[in-house]
């Protein structure tokens, strides 16, 4: 894969109390991908952009809810969440960032 697919894999982090659960009890961190996004793009895109091992990468595919405003009816745009499990001991800091 080419250094510019994957640095468009992640489009960025998902921040939520449930991901913040997840980050500090298992090692687990949830990222926004594109919607083509494949697990081993995932997995080599998170390894090179934050030197960390990868140990599994789980894909969730959310659709996008129907909404009503002012009596029309839309929809919004579905996500696509990609939770990576690192292997233990190894963590990414997102605050920390340089």
């Amino acid at each position: 894969m080419s250094n510019e697919r994957l640095l468009k894999v992640l489009l960025a982090p998902h921040v939520s109390e449930k991901s913040a659960l997840l980050a500090d009890a298992s090692e687990q961190y949830v990222f926004k991908v594109v919607p083509d996004a494949t697990k081993p793009e995932v997995k080599q895109a998170v390894e090179t952009l934050f030197d960390v091992q990868v140990q599994s990468v789980n894909m969730i595919n959310i659709k996008g809810k129907t909404k009503v405003f002012k009596g029309r009816a839309g929809k919004r745009n579905g996500v696509r969440k990609a939770i990576v499990r690192l292997v233990p001991g190894q963590e990414i800091d997102f605050v920390g960032a340089e």
